[in-house]
């Protein structure tokens, strides 16, 4: 394989290009700025830097079909929300490359928490009672519905923007500052009680061929995992298979799903369209045999199985109150870090700049920054520069599903 990993920011990025490249597998990586971390691992042949998918659609584009073509590579793998924008625009890439990915209307279906939550009730899987509002009159009234109640924007994502009067997030964000539109309506739920649930999966054929289940046990923010513990997926693949049955029979590509577990029970509560770091706690024999599809049968995770990103507990450990200290020593002493074992230390140390890309826009604050940090490669609802008619009619269709 000849594959170009885009969105090499992120931590998950990077596992994906150490498990592609010590395979044996050819790797560029992608991202808009040249700091990226994953573009510093060493089992690359090549890193380039692209255009802003969401600022600059028609130019990322032609970014992605220069390097498909310079360095003839036959499989794109989108690790974020540019998926969305290579989707919309797959018939503009060169004739032959693979985009790892399910079409764009099956991933706006996704995406948008409102027609998701359709989808979860035609599949079967328990979810939440859902309210979508669509002005501020109609937030108002539904998170009067509720004793205890969670609210977020129908395209939201990495825990950002939550309004909710439950939990550690309580009174972080004011109802005066929800603003929920026609266009970007927000959600709201009764506050359901319990630890969340991740899950990461490949699909290929619309059979799931790897699972990893997972919880965060250390979180920045209360929001953004960076610890991440193995759990059962007994539950989860009969779910997730379910939904992929749902969605579409032929699908493939990453998909990875949030549920609470709610006494036992576990409540889908979103969907991200793409991998998560669930990867990291897969083995790359397991990572490459499920996406060439040719396990017999789903590569589980064992539960049990952890790894953190240690340079994020350790900045943890300086926020967090003092009797947290001790958890964090015990993660930092006892808990392998992402990079165990691959000896590619130099692409870690590029995660500064990371924070360094997004903290002009978001003023040292912590929720603002995890936000500011994708902020050019994220994609919310809109119509995409230079999609097909039958996309646009399909995302108007998306829109439409909402509860």
């Amino acid at each position: 394989m000849r594959a170009l990993v885009t969105s090499s920011r992120n931590t998950f990025a990077l596992d994906i290009i150490r498990k592609l490249g010590s395979g044996g597998h050819y790797v560029v990586a992608a991202d808009t700025y040249a700091g990226a971390i994953g573009s510093h691992s060493k089992y690359l042949s090549a890193h380039v830097v692209t255009a802003s998918p969401r600022f600059e659609t028609d130019r990322f584009i032609a970014d992605v079909c220069r390097i498909v073509t310079e360095h003839e590579i036959d499989t794109i793998i989108p690790t974020f929300e540019e998926v969305f924008y290579l989707a919309a625009r797959i018939n503009d890439l060169p004739e032959g490359v693979r985009l790892f990915a399910g079409g764009f209307d099956k991933l706006a279906q996704l995406h948008d928490k409102g027609s998701f939550q359709r989808l979860v009730e035609r599949a079967g899987v328990p979810i939440p009672e859902t309210v979508v509002v669509s002005d501020e009159d109609e937030l108002h009234a539904a998170i009067a519905r509720f004793p205890q109640f969670f609210a977020r924007a129908v395209f939201s994502r990495g825990g950002v923007g939550l309004l909710t009067n439950t939990g550690p997030l309580a009174g972080k964000m004011d109802v005066a500052d929800c603003h929920p539109t026609a266009d970007q309506p927000w959600l709201v739920q009764p506050f359901t009680d319990g630890p969340m649930i991740c899950t990461y999966s490949i699909i290929v054929d619309g059979r799931v061929t790897a699972q990893c289940t997972y919880s965060a046990p250390e979180q920045w923010a209360h929001s953004t995992g960076i610890t991440f513990l193995a759990e059962d997926s007994t539950k989860t693949l009969e779910y997730t298979q379910r939904l992929i049955d749902e969605l579409d029979p032929s699908f493939t590509g990453q998909l990875s799903f949030d549920f609470v577990n709610h006494d036992g029970e576990l409540y889908a509560i979103e969907c991200n369209p793409r991998p998560t770091n669930g990867v990291i706690l897969l083995e790359t024999a397991e990572f490459l045999q499920a996406l060439h599809g040719v396990a017999p049968a789903p590569v589980v995770v064992e539960p049990g199985v952890e790894r953190q990103i240690r340079l994020a507990v350790l900045a943890d450990a300086f926020t967090e109150r003092i009797s947290h200290l001790g958890t964090s020593l015990h993660d930092l002493l006892h808990v392998h870090d992402i990079g165990h074992g691959w000896h590619d230390s130099l692409a870690m140390m590029w995660g500064p700049a990371a924070l360094l890309h997004g903290a002009k826009l978001a003023h040292g604050h912590r929720e603002e920054l995890l936000k500011a940090m994708s902020e050019d490669i994220v994609w919310n609802g809109e119509q995409i520069e230079g999609m097909t008619p039958a996309d646009a009619a399909a995302l108007l269709d998306v829109h439409a599903q909402r509860i």
